[in-house]
């Protein structure tokens, strides 16, 4: 489960940046995670939570998953298309010469915290 180790470096660099900005705590993390990352949204929010508990900062604080829709483009047609429907193989010219454009990215995205 790669999602714990995911948890650990999130909560990491949001511990350093409140610590650096003299922040006592953290309400929400917003993290974009890409459609075909592997990444399971539920089971990052579980270790969220369990690893929250643990810090001062963090603790209570909210995680949410917005998802990154995969986008494939067609080096034959130069043309892109939704993976999870299509797959490798251009839906439009029938080519397997494509590559992942997005969706299998996991980026925080935004840390709200106290005023």
């Amino acid at each position: 489960m790669h999602e714990l180790g995911i948890v650990f470096h999130i909560a990491k660099q949001v511990e350093e940046v409140a610590k650096e900005n003299d922040v006592k705590h953290i309400n929400e993390v917003i993290l974009q995670v890409g459609e075909v990352s592997t990444v399971i949204p539920a089971y990052l929010t579980d270790c969220w939570d369990w690893n929250c508990k643990k810090s001062e900062v963090l603790n209570g604080c909210k995680l949410t998953c917005e998802q990154i829709k995969a986008v494939t483009f067609c080096e034959g047609c130069n043309k892109e298309y939704p993976t999870v429907e299509f797959g490798k193989i251009c839906p439009h010219c029938g080519s397997e010469n494509t590559y992942l454009v997005t969706g299998n990215e996991v980026m925080l995205k935004e840390v709200v915290a106290d005023d």
